[in-house]
């Protein structure tokens, strides 16, 4: 079990516990859409995403239906396009900066798809996926940067192969396919929030 005080670094008061690959102050609704990770395969990659369900609405359950394929098909003309489709991040964090976790981040979540970072193709099989309430266009809130940085700070302090320089949007890791988190994403804003290297711990 990991206990990290990351008030100092949010400016939230947040501090976060992770035990057994869960955040204890996280919201949990487990998501089926997982697996284990392959035989060998550390976590050295964070990937952050956005997601509104639908498209540019926010609050509701729509995306936490996706995520445990719940999702009414029907209930809305731009579901028909995703109909079927089985998928899961590890993290969502929603506008009001609240923490939700479907997947234990020991296991292998459906986030990345199609994927490739520095050479290495498959990024769901060493990655963890943060999603975004949000879109490319709308900026992200002040509460989702500080859950994110105390998020942040939390699994670098917890795994080994994660740092600084092992984060990387959607975008970044499926380019010509993917756009999150937008341009509209801090990178700048973010990256000073995290603790220095090396003091995560």
């Amino acid at each position: 079990m990991l206990d990290y005080d990351v008030a100092s670094r949010s400016g939230a008061g947040m501090r976060y516990t992770l035990d057994q690959g869960w955040i204890d102050q996280a919201r949990r609704v487990p998501s089926p859409n997982c697996g284990p990770r392959p035989l060998g395969a550390a976590v050295e990659l964070l990937v952050i995403h956005n997601i509104s369900l639908p498209p540019g609405c926010f609050g509701g359950d729509a995306i936490e239906q996706l995520f445990t394929n719940c999702l009414d098909w029907k209930a809305h003309p731009f579901y028909a396009e995703i109909r079927g489709l089985e998928v899961s991040a590890h993290f969502l964090i929603r506008r009001c900066g609240e923490l939700v976790q479907f997947v234990a981040t020991g296991l292998r979540a459906w986030h990345a798809g199609q994927s490739c970072w520095r050479g290495r193709e498959n990024c769901n099989d060493f990655s963890i996926g943060v999603e975004l309430e949000g879109t490319d266009e709308l900026p992200y809130t002040d509460a989702q940067y500080a859950t994110l940085a105390a998020l942040t700070d939390t699994l670098i302090a917890s795994y080994p192969g994660l740092c600084h320089d092992h984060i990387a949007g959607h975008a970044d890791i499926a380019p010509g396919r993917k756009t999150d988190p937008g341009a509209v994403f801090d990178w700048p804003r973010y990256r000073a929030s995290l603790a220095p290297a090396g003091d995560a711990a």
